[in-house]
């Protein structure tokens, strides 16, 4: 996967696949990191990306009404069954109690991509249902299994947004959760992140700067490839824009 020059860039003979899931009324928890669930087994690339949906007291939710979509690669079109059968299974297997998960399963060429993309924006504003989602889904796979199923407007919305290529946070990207409190500029390059500062005279960020990552670190998806937006935090130095919104803490408008 060439990250680096955008996320729908594919190396030949791979088919990109973008699954997603969600679950009302839990947070999304260990059960929306299934990537991990024997996917390298498929040659399956691990790049997740957080879609944040419409927070209302219509919808059900625990806390933050997200839902995670990854971006897979596999080597060959005859693998996806077999990745939607193990995601199934890994859902079935540790989905939370009381929760509604869905799954939607769809690859870079689908027809259906602009339809779930529309989908996807009009869930971040507005309150939509089941039939909506199975007709944005049109011709690519979309499954609820739990509760009342409303899990697949989740699941069909995070696609949608995620392969717009300018919507949601990367939650999984190489070794993102793993990275010290301060990080070089060109380190970050190196992994395939691009570091844009947010200031208002528009500085670039020099190779050999440092980034504070506040513990922790999430690139946006922008223009389909990661981005990490950052503020000045003194000479050759920069803070992530974002920390981590501690427990109980409510989405600011």
């Amino acid at each position: 996967m060439h990250v680096g020059h955008g996320l729908a860039e594919c190396e030949g003979g791979l088919v990109q696949v973008q699954l997603a899931l969600e679950q009302h009324r839990q947070q999304l928890g260990r059960t929306a990191r299934f990537p991990s669930a024997g996917l390298q087994h498929l040659g399956a690339a691990r790049v997740m990306v957080r879609q944040q949906l419409l927070v209302c007291d219509r919808i059900p939710y625990t806390s933050h009404n997200s839902a995670a979509c990854l971006i897979a690669e596999l080597p060959d079109a005859t693998l996806l069954d077999d990745l939607i059968r193990r995601a199934i299974r890994h859902i079935e297997a540790h989905a939370l109690p009381g929760s509604d998960p869905g799954l939607c399963v769809a690859t870079a060429s689908a027809q259906a991509l602009q339809a779930l993309t529309d989908f996807g924006y009009t869930c971040t504003h507005a309150v939509v249902t089941q039939k909506e989602a199975i007709a944005a889904a049109d011709g690519v796979h979309l499954s609820g299994h739990g509760g009342t199923h409303d899990g697949i407007i989740g699941a069909a919305a995070a696609v949608g947004l995620t392969a717009s290529g300018w919507a949601g946070r990367f939650i999984e990207f190489g070794d993102l959760r793993t990275l010290p409190a301060e990080v070089a500029v060109s380190d970050l390059t190196r992994m395939g992140i691009q570091v844009v500062a947010t200031e208002r005279d528009g500085e670039v960020p020099a190779p050999g700067d440092i980034v504070a990552t506040n513990a922790w670190l999430r690139p946006r998806l922008l223009g389909h490839r990661p981005v990490l937006l950052v503020g000045a935090d003194g000479p050759g130095r920069w803070r992530h824009n974002h920390a981590k919104r501690g427990k109980g803490q409510a989405i600011s408008s």
